[in-house]
């Protein structure tokens, strides 16, 4: 019986801490929704899914109004105060191992992280616990956190660089297609100016995962601008319109300018172990409060080692990049 007891006591504690853990998001109903239906004024003010709107409804007091239940029938009023408790979800754990990544960013709803190269982003075969989700999962365990791993944004494994992850499934749904970033690369030959590729990638017949361009493939659209050239290599900023995968390394590679170190796409690593690709800056609104956020990642040791063996500044690399991100060309 004392067994019992205890586990329902620990039960009654675990379901109260559950319920104090709910992100809860607050709300003021502004001029131009007054007379708007619940439904209405979550999904278009609040900015919350078709699905996150249904599970609210099996949340008690998922939604209410100055303190009083508000359902999706119900008229929304000037000046209301609106409380949005985000449902429980189901967790998807993942084993927990501290790789010690950096954080860049994070508050409520996002975390973000500084990926070095070598790290896959997922489990897979052969990568059980050297991963990002593992190390996001360590992270916020330290903290008395848990949630389901879910990258915004990502990179090939040894590509390195910022990785934006979102904390539950509004923050997820919200930061959909909202993530801008900006990356410094690194290819063989000498490129001048500024271009566009524009060209559809397919997966290569015979390979797992090399990409193509070619008929049947998907709209993929890259765009650059030479920032330096040294000893037949050319420091590029790089944007991306769309986000396949490989995509600046296939359309680089199928340029005949394929990136130093990337021996899948003809890249030669006799000056870095692994294509020369980094994330180093993005942007993204809040997914709550709207408000711009602002990321900068450094490059890592190997890049910079790259760049100054082709006679190029880190520096002003660093620079270009930015000066690139803010024209947003």
């Amino acid at each position: 019986m004392a067994l019992r007891g205890c586990a329902a006591s620990f039960s009654r504690e675990r379901r109260r801490k559950e319920r104090s853990a709910l992100r809860e998001l607050h709300f003021t109903v502004p001029e131009e929704f007054d007379g708007a239906r619940g439904k209405f004024f979550l999904r278009s003010f609040c900015g919350l899914s078709y699905h996150t709107v249904q599970e609210l409804k099996k949340v008690e007091n998922g939604v209410t109004a100055d303190g009083v239940l508000l359902r999706t029938i119900d008229r929304v009023h000037t000046g209301q105060r609106v409380v949005i408790r985000l449902p429980q979800e189901a967790e998807r754990p993942q084993q927990a191992v501290d790789l010690h990544v950096p954080v860049l960013y994070e508050d409520g709803d996002v975390l973000v992280f500084d990926k070095p190269p070598f790290m896959p982003v997922h489990p897979s075969a052969g990568h059980a616990g050297d991963t990002l989700a593992n190390a996001s999962a360590a992270y916020l365990q330290q903290k008395g956190e848990c949630a389901t791993f879910r990258p915004v944004n990502r990179l090939d494994r040894n590509t390195s660089g910022i990785v934006v992850t979102a904390k539950h499934a509004h923050a997820a749904y919200a930061l959909t297609g909202t993530v801008q970033k900006a990356y410094l690369a690194v290819v063989q030959g000498c490129l001048t100016g500024k271009g566009t590729v524009d060209a559809p990638l397919r997966r290569m017949e015979g390979h797992g995962i090399r990409r193509e361009i070619g008929e049947g493939g998907e709209r993929a659209v890259t765009h650059w601008r030479a920032l330096a050239c040294g000893k037949n290599h050319t420091l590029l900023a790089v944007r991306l319109e769309t986000g396949r995968t490989h995509q600046i390394r296939a359309h680089f590679s199928s340029l005949g300018f394929p990136l130093a170190g990337d021996d899948m796409y003809d890249g030669s690593t006799e000056l870095i172990a692994r294509h020369a690709l980094h994330c180093g800056r993005a942007a993204f609104p809040q997914p709550v409060n709207g408000e711009k956020v602002f990321l900068h990642s450094p490059l890592p040791q190997d890049f910079c080692a790259l760049l100054l063996q082709c006679g190029m500044d880190p520096q002003a690399a660093e620079d270009g990049l930015q000066n690139y991100f803010d024209t947003d060309e």
